[in-house]
């Protein structure tokens, strides 16, 4: 750990160390949403898909983020469960982008994450029709009071097609900016007996 306390990000041959000390940095650095990352994904022509999402959760296993599964983009990972991310913290000057195979948590997992949110955040999972077409945001509040009268007692359960995809990377870069665009770029690729690390040209 003191060679990535020593700011030599290209010593570690351990991926999710670095990540997991960079996000540390990042947390203490950004304005706003240190966890925030480009998430892409392609529907059934093949064509990309790219949006923001939050990373909620990663360990040796993957990143984890939550979404709703009938959304454009729960429909395009079930369909093509592979995906790709990007963090960009622009006061670190630092990246890092990662793709791999997508599964999904399990129901439990799930359960605690959703039972964590506030509890306006769960309501609104169930007033929200993601991504499908809105006519009218009155509409969008009055399927939110519905919802809020429904689950006024009690928990508010989790839905069904609300839940957690994990992306097991097959690959991380992580890129620090350099003067004169020489920057420092590692990627570290999974093989079966552990990661393979190599230095690439900027």
């Amino acid at each position: 750990m003191n060679q990535l306390i020593s700011g030599d990000f290209t010593e570690t041959d351990e991926p999710f160390a670095l990540f997991r000390h960079w996000m540390e940095e990042a947390k203490a650095s950004e304005l706003n949403d240190p966890n925030a990352m480009a998430l892409a994904t392609v529907d059934a022509d093949g064509l990309p898909d790219v949006r923001m999402v939050l990373l909620n959760g990663f360990d040796e296993a993957g990143f984890v983020f939550y979404t709703n599964t009938e959304s454009a983009k729960g429909r395009e990972l079930l369909g093509q469960p592979k995906a790709a991310l990007v963090l960009h913290w622009k006061s670190l000057r630092r990246q890092v982008r990662a793709r791999g195979e997508v599964s999904i948590v399990s129901d439990a997992q799930a359960d605690a994450y959703f039972q964590g949110r506030p509890r306006e955040s769960r309501i609104g999972a169930w007033a929200s029709q993601q991504s499908r077409p809105l006519e009218s945001r009155f509409a969008l509040e009055k399927a939110v009071a519905l919802n809020a009268a429904k689950y006024a007692i009690g928990e508010v359960p989790r839905p069904s097609h609300w839940t957690g995809f994990r992306i097991a990377p097959a690959a991380i870069e992580f890129w620090q900016d350099k003067p004169f665009r020489l920057h420092d770029r590692i990627q570290f690729t999974k093989e079966a007996d552990g990661w393979r690390k190599v230095r690439l040209y900027p």
